[in-house]
């Protein structure tokens, strides 16, 4: 019997392109060489512990960007290899780190198609911000999962899919009980949602986030024979707050997670 594809987050249409090339100016100008403040301060922080790098691994950062996990990856002494779908975010990657590993342009649904990664395995790959932003997730999960070595490991970090739905979540405040709360209008349906459009090559550079519920990844790391080990839920950034909402807003920043990070080990062979 075949699975309900919409309660697994896998789309009904054919996959959407998701290079940010267009983009990559604008971001390499936000995020930069080490990172925004976002990722300083709590991104990289919790993709590192649950990846944990050790002495001589191989590590496949999947969806690199500029590479901004390139540092703290071979300060570990790890050895380093990013993949991105964008041919100008992997120059901006081997400009900022091209000493520290090795860039490569490729799709994360055919990593074997990359002639550097035919033979190569890995013992993690890494998803930093990336994976909600690829599309098909069953493609993209089983093509890393064909990158590992047996035994391997996959990290992901995702803006919290339950309390972050693009276009579909925000803020909201209980004047009776003087509480900030989230309010979220959609969860279980995998939306493809157009972000707002930004400054690109032709002024009208826009990409997609692929919403999907918590079970989609869990089921989709199961389904390549994975079982999740660690599932962390994180706070956002603790900005000041002052005034009458002043507690209300550090109860909300402590309490309301917007960043989900989670671990897959692999348990058996890696599936055909």
């Amino acid at each position: 019997m075949p699975r309900d594809r919409r309660r697994h987050g896998e789309p009904s249409k054919p996959a959407a392109a998701t290079s940010w090339d267009a983009l990559a100016t604008w971001y390499d100008g936000w995020v930069g060489e080490g990172g925004s403040e976002h990722h300083r301060q709590i991104a990289v922080p919790a993709i590192l512990r649950i990846l944990d790098p050790q002495p001589f691994e191989q590590i496949l950062d999947v969806g690199c960007g500029q590479g901004v996990l390139a540092p703290p990856i071979t300060q570990a002494e790890a050895r380093y290899t990013g993949v991105d779908a964008s041919p100008r975010l992997v120059a901006l990657a081997r400009q900022h780190h091209g000493r520290l590993g090795r860039f490569l342009v490729g799709d994360a649904r055919d990593l074997a198609a990359i002639p550097e990664l035919r033979q190569a395995r890995f013992d993690a790959a890494v998803f930093l911000l990336s994976l909600q932003d690829m599309d098909p997730l069953d493609r993209v999960l089983g093509s890393v999962a064909r990158s590992l070595k047996p035994g391997g490991r996959v990290a992901i970090l995702l803006t919290h899919p339950a309390f972050r739905v693009p276009r579909q979540s925000g803020w909201g405040w209980d004047e009776k009980r003087k509480l900030i709360y989230r309010r979220v209008d959609r969860y279980l349906t995998p939306l493809a949602v157009p972000m707002k459009a930004y400054p690109g090559r032709d002024n009208k550079a826009t990409t997609r986030s692929f919403h999907r519920p918590i079970e989609a990844y869990v089921n989709g790391l199961a389904d390549q024979c994975m079982l999740v080990d660690r599932f962390d839920e994180i706070p956002g950034p603790k900005g000041p707050a002052f005034g009458a909402s002043a507690r209300a807003e550090r109860l909300a920043s402590q309490e309301i997670p917007l960043f989900l990070a989670l671990r897959g080990r692999q348990v058996a062979p890696n599936p055909l």
